[in-house]
């Protein structure tokens, strides 16, 4: 049985959504996986059941901040703000990332 398409976005979840919320600012859960949707030109979709767990996580690893806010429409929802501790972490992951595909890149080509 073949994999999931987005079975290859596991373990790039805290980098996406950290990058995100570095450009772009405070976020709600459903603003992130909108945004991770239309930069990825609909490629990637970001379940709730994989985001808010996620979410919760990098809060409690001190990564962002959550603050009650009212979006757009008038629904409050927690709005999310990445910390200097989470840009580090950013920095990190873009890192790992960056050495993953380079990696990926040479076992493909030499192979």
């Amino acid at each position: 049985m073949p994999k999931h398409n987005n079975d290859r976005l596991q373990g790039t979840l805290d980098l996406l959504v950290l990058k995100i919320l570095d450009r772009s600012g405070a976020q709600h859960g459903y603003a992130i996986a909108q945004r991770i949707h239309q930069a990825t030109s609909d490629s990637l979709r970001i379940e709730e059941g994989s985001l808010y767990p996620a979410l919760q996580r990098m809060t409690h690893e001190k990564w962002l901040k959550a603050q009650w806010g009212t979006t757009d429409s008038g629904r409050k929802a927690r709005f999310y703000t990445i910390t200097a501790a989470g840009r580090r972490q950013l920095d990190e992951e873009e890192r790992r990332w960056l050495t993953l595909t380079d990696a990926v890149n040479k076992a493909l080509r030499f192979a």
